[in-house]
C-alpha cells in the first residue's frame, strides 16, 4: 500500500499541541498589555476649540477647580463650566483677545462652546464624583497635576482593575475634604493621620463614618 503522508506529518499532533497553547498566550499577552488602557487612553490629548491652559488658571492664578466644575461636590458629574463663568472674568481680563472669540461669539449667541472631553468612562460603568470628593479623594489622584498642564490630558487609566486597586486599599488616597482640590497636597509626606474603625477601615475626616467602597460587580455596573 502506498504511503499516503510523509513520515515528518507524525510530529504534528505534538506540534500543533505545543504551537498552539504558547501562541494563545503571547497574543492574549499583547492585548493584555498593549491593549490596556494604561496604554491606549493615557496621554490621550484632544485639542481644544479654546486654548484653556489650566496651568495658568489653576495654577499660578490658583483658582479653584470648584469655581469653573461647580457640581462636583454634590453631583455624578463635574460640569463643564458655561460661557458664563468665563465672562466673568474676560469681561474685563483680555476682554478684546483674539483667543477668545468664540467665548465671546458663544456668550452673545448663546450656543455652548463644544469642547472636547478628556476623561471618559463606559456607560456601563457608574461612577459619582460627590462621594468621592466627600470621603476625601482628591481631584489630582485620578486628574494628575492639572495646575501644571497648558493642554489636559488623561493621567490615569480610570480601568476597572486601577478603581479595584483603590476600592480595596483607599486609605492612601485620603485626605481632609477641605484639601480634595490641593494639588500641592502629597498623601505620602502630608501630617495627616487618617482615622480607622476597629476593623481597620479608613475612616472620613470626622471620625464617624466608615468608608467601605464596594468591590462588587454592583458598585460600578448597575
Amino acid at each position: 500500500m502506498a504511503v499516503i503522508f510523509p513520515r515528518w506529518t507524525n510530529i504534528m499532533p505534538t506540534a500543533v499541541a505545543v504551537i498552539v497553547p504558547v501562541v494563545g498566550a503571547v497574543v492574549v499577552g499583547v492585548i493584555w498589555y498593549w491593549f490596556s488602557p494604561m496604554f491606549t487612553d493615557v496621554g490621550y490629548q484632544p485639542e481644544q476649540p479654546v486654548a484653556f491652559s489650566h496651568r495658568l488658571h489653576a495654577g499660578e492664578m490658583g483658582m479653584d477647580c470648584r469655581y469653573c466644575h461647580n457640581t462636583v461636590e454634590r453631583a455624578a458629574m463635574a460640569a463643564i463650566p458655561p460661557t458664563n463663568t468665563c465672562m466673568n472674568c474676560h469681561k474685563v481680563v483680555k476682554a478684546d483677545s483674539e483667543k477668545l472669540s468664540l467665548i465671546r461669539e458663544s456668550h452673545e449667541g448663546g450656543e455652548a462652546v463644544e469642547w472636547v472631553r478628556v476623561h471618559m468612562l463606559p456607560d456601563y460603568a457608574y461612577f459619582n464624583h460627590a462621594p468621592h470628593l466627600s470621603a476625601g479623594v482628591g481631584c489630582n489622584t485620578c486628574h494628575g497635576q492639572i495646575d501644571e498642564m497648558d493642554v489636559v490630558t488623561q493621567d490615569q487609566p480610570l480601568s476597572m482593575s486601577w478603581c479595584l486597586d483603590c476600592h480595596r486599599d483607599p486609605g492612601p488616597n485620603l485626605r481632609p475634604p477641605e484639601e480634595v482640590t490641593n494639588m500641592d497636597w502629597d498623601t505620602e509626606t502630608a501630617d495627616y493621620t487618617r482615622q480607622v474603625d476597629a476593623e481597620g477601615h479608613p475612616m472620613d475626616a470626622s471620625g464617624t463614618r466608615t468608608l467601605v467602597p464596594p468591590d462588587n460587580c454592583g458598585g460600578c455596573h448597575r
